[in-house]
């Protein structure tokens, strides 16, 4: 309503009215200099492909424009790739303007004649800004400067003219050099963000920071030492230094007394902690990951009682201090990297009557971390760990455990005992063999690259259903037993309540013969009455090319995921397949399967899946789209699945039950060949709910007979899928699942 009264300010000439948004009318007014008086606010998001160069005189007849907002539908990697040019530089900007966020900004400078005294915001990330003003500018009502990825700024000048301003924010403009004295005056200001200025060598040598709440210098790699702060800082509750070369802690640590968070990640040159930390009541998260010279924590650490998580990966610590077991508000705890856990244990800690236990470092740490009842994450990976200790299952808060990248074959019977316990990570254990009966609320398993892997922990009379990642885990395929083994498992997914996030990733080359739509490729199209309970899709892809490559800014190489189109309307599963660099090889292809139920896509899109086209038919296009040079998508599946596909799929449950297949055999000796679950729309009558018609692409050939045949397997589970899917349509899900490769 709101927008169709602005239009109706002058419908046919954009400039003409007070606030535009459509990229059509910003461009119209911009490129043909026809904004006027009246345009008070222009929200511009350009499309990606668009690229458009703009005179100086652009914005020089909208007088009173008060919000300026330019940016990319999808923000720009580097400096100065932003799609709105000007080749000849820009002559004006209105003063009265509030607020500036423009993404790109192609300029070295701002208009001389531009004296924004009424300015509040200015976020111009990715900009050409080499140095925002001359002088002093004074600017009272200005609260936040954000200059982020601004590569070509050097200096920041005098801010003295600023004397309100709240958050300075500049990351990772690696050409800063220099700050003005003046910073350490700004008596006002929350956030002061410096994080990855790569060419800062030193701050203000004095600052008067009363209402400083974060100071973010992390990656300041050049930086050698920590300003002096006067006065009260007692505000402050952030401090990172990550990446830094400091030798010591400021002495100013003991002072505060309201830091939450304290980041010293990868500081190569600290050797050691004050004593002053532990009067640090209000600290809950200390990262000390990567300080490879830190060989001890101070012995009266426990002191810090609120203390949440704490992470000495990749550190020299050669043991941990008695008083650790004080810490009863711990529930992260990280010791990756950390090799001290094979050492024999120092005299100091045998003198600790809970390490008196057990003969070895490791046993002795599980001993300590048994008395810790709020522990729910534990990290372990990489330790060279040749055995886990039975003491482990004494944990019996953990959530969340890593023990990636070990060199142990097996795991004690009693982690059965960790009756939370969701999450399990053992990637990159390349020696383990065989996994004990573990506990039945996991709801993730992460056996990546276990290429020694035979057997998991499936019986029949258990509950047991987690999300598996079972990539390069040749020799499960080659397990007699693996067959059965993944029928059970699959019966169990489909059998159970869905908890929104199942799925499998394992060995695979060919696409399942029941799934009614295949398509060699990324993509398909499904058509079917509107009642149907839900959708099973499965992909087969394959890694073409292995070379190092950048991670994403969200720490991921390689992204799989599904998204679909209907009626038109276009959903989104954003609970894809991610890839890490810890991913490693992935040489052979893989099979992705999952399914959706229909109230899944209800919450997401609200009511697109009860459109219809003229004839009552439902029309969904299925997308599989990736992320990342290399990996590719070589084949897809999917099915519509409708009450009357449930009965007959429960008709074929004993039968199937009863084969046994070898996992490179092509005969398919299952009761479900003789059921005919593929029929087209012309199958459709009024009243009858049936699966969905044919498929729109070219479909599978039968694979040859010696390929890898885990569809076998799937094919001996999809009967399974009735229950499943008819418990899916009425029971409420938990989504604690972790839906991620690998981290």
């Amino acid at each position: 309503m709101g927008q169709e009264i602005v239009r109706r300010e002058s419908p046919e000439e954009p400039g003409r009215r007070s606030r535009l948004w459509l990229c059509e009318d910003v461009l119209h007014i911009l490129k043909n200099d026809t904004g006027t008086e009246v345009v008070e606010g222009i929200m511009l998001n350009m499309p990606i492909e668009a690229k458009e160069h703009l005179s100086a005189k652009a914005f020089s007849k909208m007088k009173n424009l008060r919000l300026l907002k330019i940016n990319n539908v999808k923000p720009p990697q580097g400096l100065n790739r932003g799609h709105i040019q000007l080749p000849q530089g820009l002559n004006y900007l209105s003063n009265e303007l509030c607020a500036i966020d423009w993404h790109g900004y192609p300029l070295k400078s701002m208009p001389t004649s531009f004296q924004p005294n009424k300015l509040v915001e200015l976020r111009m990330h990715c900009s050409g800004i080499k140095k925002l003003w001359k002088g002093i500018m004074i600017l009272n009502e200005l609260k936040l400067i954000d200059l982020s990825d601004s590569q070509n700024l050097i200096e920041i000048p005098d801010l003295s003219g600023v004397p309100n301003l709240k958050q300075l924010i500049l990351r990772r403009c690696t050409r800063l050099y220099m700050i003005s004295a003046s910073l350490g005056d700004l008596k006002e200001l929350i956030r002061l963000d410096l994080n990855g200025c790569k060419g800062l060598k030193s701050l203000p040598h004095k600052i008067n920071l009363e209402a400083l709440e974060i100071i973010d210098l992390g990656g300041c790699s050049r930086l050698k030492k920590f300003p002096e702060i006067t006065g009260n800082i007692s505000h402050l509750s952030e401090l990172c230094l990550s990446e830094t070369i400091i030798k010591d802690l400021p002495l100013l640590l003991e002072h505060l007394t309201n830091l939450t968070k304290l980041d010293l990640r990868e500081c190569k040159n600290l050797s050691s902690l004050p004593n002053a930390m532990c009067s640090l009541m209000s600290l809950k998260t200390l990262n000390l990951s990567g300080c490879s010279r830190l060989d001890k924590l101070p012995e009266n650490l426990g002191n810090v009682e609120g203390l949440e998580v704490l992470n000495v990966s990749g550190t020299g610590i050669r043991g941990l201090p008695s008083s650790i077991i004080l810490l009863k508000n711990l529930k992260t705890l990280s010791f990756s990297g950390c090799d001290f856990l094979l050492s024999k244990p120092s005299n100091k800690l045998l003198n600790f009557p809970l390490f008196q236990r057990s003969p070895n470092a490791m046993g002795m740490l599980m001993h300590t971390l048994s008395s810790l009842s709020s522990l729910r994450d534990l990290n372990l990976s990489y330790c060279n760990l040749r055995a886990v200790p039975d003491v482990i299952g004494c944990l019996s808060s953990l959530t969340f455990l890593q023990l990636k990248g070990n060199n142990f074959a097996s795991l004690p019977k009693n982690i059965i005992q960790l009756s939370h316990l969701k999450t399990l990570y053992l990637c990159g254990c390349m020696d383990l063999r065989l996994l004990p009966e573990l506990p039945l609320n996991i709801k993730y398993i992460n056996a990546d690259g276990c290429m020694s892997l035979e057997t998991l922990p499936i019986r029949p009379e258990d509950d047991f259903r987690p999300c598996l990642s079972l990539c390069n885990c040749m020799k499960l395929i080659n397990n007699q037993g693996y067959n059965d083994m993944f029928l059970t498992m699959l019966r169990r997914y489909i059998q159970g309540a869905y908890l929104g996030y199942e799925y499998f990733l394992i060995p695979g080359s060919e696409i399942p013969k029941w799934f009614s739509h295949q398509s060699v490729g990324t993509s398909l199209n499904l058509q079917g009455p509107l009642d149907f309970m839900g959708i099973v899709v499965c992909a087969v892809f394959i890694f073409r090319k292995h070379r190092p490559l950048p991670t994403t800014p969200w720490g991921f190489t390689h992204y799989l995921h599904f998204s679909y189109n209907v009626m038109g309307s276009e959903i989104s599963d954003s609970h894809g397949i991610i890839f890490h660099e810890q991913s490693g090889k992935i040489g052979s292809s893989h099979l992705w399967l999952k399914y959706f139920p229909f109230e899944n896509f209800q919450g997401k899109s609200g009511n697109e899946l009860s459109q219809i086209d003229a004839n009552g038919i439902s029309q969904i296009d299925v997308q599989i789209e990736t992320e990342g040079p290399g990996l590719e998508v070589t084949k897809c599946g999917a099915r519509l699945v409708y009450k009357q596909d449930i009965e007959d799929l429960k008709q074929t449950m004993a039968g199937s039950s009863r084969c046994s297949i070898s996992p490179y055999e092509d005969d398919l000796d299952y009761s479900a060949k003789d059921t005919k679950i593929k029929r087209s729309r012309d199958d459709f009558d009024g009243d009858e709910a049936g699966p969905s018609g044919e498929a729109t692409n070219s479909e599978v050939d039968i694979p040859h007979p010696k390929r890898i045949r885990l569809p076998n397997l799937i094919e001996r589970f999809i009967p399974h899928l009735a229950n499943w899917i008819g418990n899916s349509s009425t029971q409420e899900g938990d989504s604690n699942c972790e839906e991620e490769k690998s981290q």
